[in-house]
């Protein structure tokens, strides 16, 4: 059984997704060890309490360094066992020295199809609004390995989504995660958990 930890900024509903999946059985061999957020106040952690998930508030701003910080994040992993990081929402920069120290089991959730609207700036609305003033015609949402740049890690899954024309960002949003989000990062948190994925030549393929 692979433990997995999960960080998020806000109020969870990715993690909400992972936490019915895992409850349904359909993320198998896996199991949510805690829920870490960078905000107290964070609704995510109150979802973790209410299903009995271990949650604490780790915040870069407590610390007086970045390696401090990471020392921190490195510290909670090791103490919940982590097989798999999951940043479902997570609005901190991962420390490059986390993601060195667990290449290959962090994976983050993109509310587009990567390359398209990503890196440096994109996340939240900030998304759905760029792909609304491009005129896409079709948006979706990826599952992708984190490296140390911004959204630039092998691609594990991507969900299609058709843009209307009478969407706002919100209402936008609001379908990407029901018809993408929702549904393919528990895929991916299950196919990790069955050790169905490998890394080669930078792609991964799915055994």
């Amino acid at each position: 059984m692979k433990n997995v930890v999960v960080l998020v900024s806000g109020g969870g509903t990715n993690l909400q997704a992972l936490i019915d999946a895992v409850d349904a059985g359909t993320v198998k061999n896996a199991v949510i060890s805690a829920v870490i957020s960078n905000k107290e106040n964070a609704y995510a952690l109150t979802r973790a309490k209410e299903h009995g998930i271990a949650s604490e508030c780790i915040s870069p701003k407590s610390f007086e360094n970045q390696d401090a910080f990471a020392d921190a994040l490195l510290d909670a992993f090791d103490r919940y066992k982590a097989d798999l990081v999951v940043l479902a929402g997570y609005l901190v920069i991962v420390p490059k020295k986390v993601i060195k120290s667990y290449a290959g089991r962090i994976m983050n959730i993109h509310p587009s199809l990567i390359p398209s609207h990503c890196g440096p700036g994109y996340y939240g609305l900030h998304v759905h609004e760029s792909v609304l003033a491009r005129g896409n015609k079709v948006t979706g949402a990826t599952v992708h390995f984190v490296d140390e740049g911004t959204d630039t890690g092998p691609i594990i899954l991507q969900k299609a989504v058709e843009v209307r024309d009478d969407d706002t960002p919100e209402v936008l949003q609001k379908r990407v995660m029901e018809e993408a989000e929702w549904k393919i990062l528990p895929q991916a948190v299950s196919l990790f958990a069955e050790d169905k994925l490998q890394i080669v030549n930078g792609t991964v393929k799915v055994k």
